[in-house]
């Protein structure tokens, strides 16, 4: 039988959502317009019979580098070929650009290794649900993040980062405010942290901080008032102050996967202040 593949719409996001669901996925249509609605994004779509089997998204982070994501393969098209004529797709609409970065799942890795695709650090992946009365109040070294302070962020994120996500961190803010925090050491930013919901579970991150204990309070602080919600932490296998803190605090490690670029080394950005990440579809 025939495989189509062509650019993805928004016409197409139901499609997208319904391999999510049969994938185990998180996502939700907001996730997915941020890839299709934007000038810097994009998107291929598998087709067999008319039937979506396949999808693969990809972001251009200015210039320095682009994320590919979303890289979904009906249950019953699998091992037939679908990712990678995604892929070659995919590479092909980025084809100009110095990096291209992605988070694997083990189960991903063996075709993005195919594409050249090299180890750039690990990850896990860290789940907690609140109990009653587990973060009764935030702590007084942190407060929530108010629409004024969005400008000092971003510029700070674009260090850390490597590159402007201003307005992915703009889309997050107003997705889940009570998730986006500041913590600041006199007049200075010490750090934010930024979530967002999901169909399974509310997102946490990124979480970008001075330190693990001022990555600790923010994260405090979004835990604060979510009785009974469970939410998500993409963390790197950093020292084991931060994932002690996060075991403490009731987080089990789910999964790992692996962060992975192809070309040129990603740039440097403040990795060391990276203590959560935005979530494999974000980077």
């Amino acid at each position: 039988m025939n495989l189509t593949i062509r650019a993805m719409h928004t016409a197409d996001i139901p499609a997208g959502l319904h391999l999510c669901r049969a994938s185990g996925w998180n996502q939700l249509e907001e996730d997915w317009r941020t890839f299709i609605d934007s000038g810097d994004g994009g998107g291929c779509i598998a087709e067999r019979e008319g039937q979506t089997i396949g999808t693969v998204t990809f972001l251009r982070y200015g210039g320095h580098f682009s994320w590919l994501a979303m890289m979904l393969v009906d249950p019953a098209a699998r091992r037939a070929g679908v990712g990678t004529r995604l892929m070659d797709a995919a590479l092909d609409a980025l084809a100009g650009e110095p990096c291209v970065r992605l988070d694997a799942t083990p189960f991903g890795e063996p075709l993005y290794r195919r594409f050249g695709f090299q180890d750039e650090y690990e990850l896990a992946r860290a789940k907690v649900t609140i109990p009653a009365g587990g973060f009764d109040s935030a702590p007084e070294a942190v407060r929530p993040m108010s629409a004024a302070d969005l400008a000092g962020v971003f510029a700070r994120d674009r260090q850390v980062f490597g590159a402007d996500r201003s307005a992915i961190l703009a889309s997050l803010y107003r997705r889940a405010p009570d998730l986006a925090w500041i913590a600041c050491r006199g007049e200075a930013l010490a750090g934010y942290c930024f979530g967002r919901p999901g169909y399974l579970y509310r997102q946490l991150g990124p979480v970008v901080a001075d330190d693990a204990a001022v990555a600790g309070k923010l994260v405090t602080g979004c835990l604060a008032g979510q009785a009974a919600e469970t939410l998500a932490v993409d963390v790197p296998r950093l020292p084991t102050e931060w994932t002690g803190w996060l075991e403490a605090a009731g987080f089990r490690v789910e999964r790992s996967f692996l962060r992975m670029y192809r070309g040129q080394m990603p740039p440097p950005g403040l990795g060391a202040r990276q203590f959560a990440m935005a979530g494999p579809e974000f980077g």
